[in-house]
């Protein structure tokens, strides 16, 4: 097929184009434009490994600019995204992950595509966050648009989990909130998400489906990964636990003076999320027994989290987490 993808700048857009490429996809990769004179030089950071793909530039926040600098008046089978917002605040949420997909949307059907195939996130299943509503919005726009769709819900990802590498090993305690053991997850790498992703365009049983999606092994919690991390380390285990009441306290004192000051708003919304993911698992939910399920949390691939840390402290690229930081 030929493929149009969005967010092919970020690990995961980046994993989704090499992987649409081994599938035999003729693969355009459409990029924000670069700033000031650059404009039409370098693109983005993260858009060096998309070398040999076509690329494309403009805004992909505008409906104009997809349709004259995306598309471009060509022929395309198949949409992929792998575009979000980059902090999750509201603002930015509603803006990308919702009217810019539906720009999206509406540019491709005008273009004659039949196929879209949708990165969400498996923490939609329960709502409470700006950005979690803004996917689910975009995802109903989806699913009512007619066309053929895949939405995939990965679980956690690879880098999401590397934050504390450093703090291990320079001897310090690896941070867990209560026990270690409020949340699990069965993360997945990029590669393999993006190996997924791609099979969402040749396999019709992937098709006109919300698909939530795992990587291999069982689930674990943050008291696992601090152990393995230790392990692998070769020292004592060191934990230290952080109280869920200091993040209610700061998240009502930022909600307080968010009231005069907009970008206290915005940090009280990034403390919020902080919290959701230190409190609710990342494994498919079961609306009738009201417990996350690891047993019903579909899975795909062949690299762990555990292979993951074992390359990274041998000294291989840890991921930039860029704005997805919590500690």
């Amino acid at each position: 097929m030929r493929v149009l993808l969005l967010g092919a700048s970020g690990t995961i857009g980046s994993a989704t184009a090499r992987a649409l490429t081994r599938h035999g996809h003729d693969v355009v990769c459409f990029l924000r434009k670069a700033q000031s004179s650059q404009a039409s030089a370098a693109p983005l950071k993260g858009a060096d490994s998309l070398r040999g793909l076509t690329l494309r530039f403009g805004d992909p926040c505008s409906l104009e600019s997809l349709r004259r600098d995306a598309f471009a008046s060509d022929a395309f089978d198949a949409v992929v995204s792998c575009m979000a917002s980059r902090t999750g605040t509201p603002r930015d949420a509603w803006r990308v992950d919702h009217q810019a997909h539906l720009d999206v949307l509406q540019a491709a059907k005008e273009a004659g595509v039949q196929n879209f195939v949708q990165l969400s996130a498996i923490c939609v299943q329960k709502p409470v966050l700006a950005f979690q509503h803004a996917k689910l919005a975009f995802e109903n726009a989806l699913i009512a648009s007619g066309m053929t769709y895949s939405i995939v819900r990965p679980t956690a990802f690879f880098k999401s989990l590397s934050g504390q590498l450093e703090r291990v090993k320079k001897g310090k305690p690896f941070l867990i909130f209560g026990n270690g053991k409020l949340t699990a997850c069965q993360p997945i790498s990029d590669d393999d998400l993006g190996d997924f992703i791609a099979g969402c365009l040749q396999l019709q049983s992937r098709h006109n489906q919300i698909l939530s999606i795992g990587g291999p092994g069982p689930a674990i919690t943050p008291l696992d990964q601090g152990a393995y991390l230790f392990k692998l380390l070769g020292k004592k285990p060191k934990f230290k636990s952080v109280p869920l009441g200091l993040l209610d306290l700061i998240i009502g004192f930022l909600t307080v003076i968010g009231k005069v000051i907009p970008a206290a708003s915005d940090k009280a919304e990034l403390a919020r999320i902080g919290r959701y993911y230190a409190t609710e698992s990342m494994l498919v939910w079961d609306a009738v027994k009201q417990r996350y399920d690891a047993n019903a949390t579909p899975s795909h691939g062949t690299h762990t989290l555990f292979d993951a840390y074992a390359l990274w402290l041998e000294g291989e690229g840890v991921p930039d987490r860029r704005e997805h930081a919590v500690f």
